[in-house]
């Protein structure tokens, strides 16, 4: 093999609100194949229920049904959900392991048989204790929403159904992508890629996640205890399901707004009223402080060649962020970035103001050497312009189609499966 690749296409696939991207480094002899994430919470509207199926069939094929490497950048369903298996074995997640990848990269966090106790490989703080009874928050979240969520606003229920499924554990997608392939890497902020066989003349910068020994920006807890915000929760959920089902959701004050056959008087409903939405509020304050937690275990990725980098964030926000770009050396390597994967479908909180304004190839469409920008979203899914949270965000999506190539999913014609973008290297 050539010591250097000579092109990168990346295969931008249509999975709606979700990450799938299949990376080919063209060498002058063969290529080598690295699919990042398979995952969505949300189809494009006019997909096709076999949506996953057919992209994994693409995927094999593409890859002449050997696959270099898979990179799951975190355990959220819109970037793993495809790699789950059926009983039949002709699920999705099948297909990709029967492509038996060589290696397979995750998140530090993602170590099966790592203590529940570890801040990294080794450590003793409770982070990934506290990562699994997350979990269990938001499978209880989603169960109280599929069975007695009386009295939600419609907004607010759909926001924690969008949330809370993303986040249960995935269990048939974790356990295929733990035991498929050669070899299983567990990587974090500056630790080896796993790649670098596999990648002749391309240097893999691992730059997050950060752990917790190197820095606890990314456990963003409102305890002491790591693990105990999230115990007290769960048991609080579960103690409030048994509750209900033995008095089928008790009022607060029974003398007072209980009336004949259950129904509540008048001029009491305002407060039953109140008590339902402050509840279905406190719901949503929890799984989106899950959702930033899972977030911030997202693995970031800058593929070096002797002519290009090309960056690949997942979903990394802020508090992963800021132990990379704290360092001088690193901000100085993020500066000429040619191709930037758009964190998190486009949101704010994923593309920190101090390193976009720093990227030094953006600019007009004619100018030499232009960046070139890569997003997967779908419209409409998350978040409202009202209240200036939707994803993607409209002032994020004209300063990138303003200053770089974009080339978005949401934007492909009707029937289209993915999109193909050549890097010349």
């Amino acid at each position: 093999m050539a010591k250097a690749p000579i092109q990168l296409t990346i295969f931008a696939y249509q999975v709606g609100f979700g990450d799938c991207f299949l990376l080919r480094f063209t060498y002058p002899k063969e290529v080598r194949h690295i699919l990042i994430d398979f995952g969505t919470t949300g189809l494009s509207v006019d997909a096709e229920n076999d949506q996953m199926l057919k992209i994994a069939k693409d995927i094999a094929e593409r890859c002449g049904q050997q696959l270099d490497a898979v990179v799951a950048t975190h355990r959220h369903a819109d970037h793993i959900s495809g790699f789950a298996t059926r009983a039949d074995g002709a699920g999705s997640g099948d297909i990709i392991r029967q492509l038996k990848p060589k290696v397979v990269i995750q998140p530090w966090t993602e170590q099966l048989d790592l203590a529940r106790d570890a801040t990294a490989p080794t450590g003793h703080a409770g982070f990934t204790a506290a990562l699994s009874t997350m979990h269990a928050v938001a499978e209880n979240v989603v169960s109280f929403l599929n069975n007695r969520a009386q009295g939600l606003d419609d907004k607010l229920a759909d926001q924690l159904r969008f949330i809370g499924e993303d986040n249960l554990s995935n269990k048939s997608a974790v356990k295929n992508l733990a035991t498929m392939g050669d070899e299983q890497r567990y990587i974090f902020h500056g630790s080896p890629s796993g790649l670098e066989d596999l990648l002749p003349g391309v240097t893999t910068h691992v730059l997050g996640p950060p752990t917790l020994e190197q820095t606890d920006t990314i456990r963003k807890q409102r305890s002491r205890d790591p693990n105990e915000f999230w115990q007290l929760q769960l048991r609080g959920l579960q103690a409030d399901a048994a509750a209900d089902v033995k008095s089928k959701l008790a009022p607060a004050f029974p003398d007072h707004i209980q009336a004949k056959g259950g129904k509540l008087p008048l001029n009491a409903r305002w407060l039953a009223n109140r008590i339902r939405k402050a509840r279905g509020e406190q719901f949503l304050g929890l799984v989106r402080a899950l959702d930033k937690q899972m977030n911030n275990t997202s693995v970031i990725l800058l593929f070096e060649t002797a002519r290009k980098k090309i960056l690949f964030p997942g979903d990394a926000q802020i508090e992963n962020w800021r132990y990379a770009l704290d360092q001088e050396a690193i901000r100085t390597m993020l500066e000429d970035v040619d191709v930037y994967k758009v964190g998190h479908h486009g949101s704010l909180n994923a593309t920190p103001r101090s390193m976009w304004d720093k990227f030094s190839k953006k600019g007009k469409p004619k100018d030499k050497n232009r960046m070139t920008s890569v997003l997967s979203t779908r419209t409409g899914k998350h978040g409202s312009e009202k209240s200036n949270t939707e994803v993607p965000r409209t002032t994020l999506l004209k300063e990138l189609a303003a200053q770089t190539h974009l080339h978005s999913t949401h934007t492909l014609p009707s029937g289209s499966l993915c999109e193909e973008i050549v890097i010349p290297l």
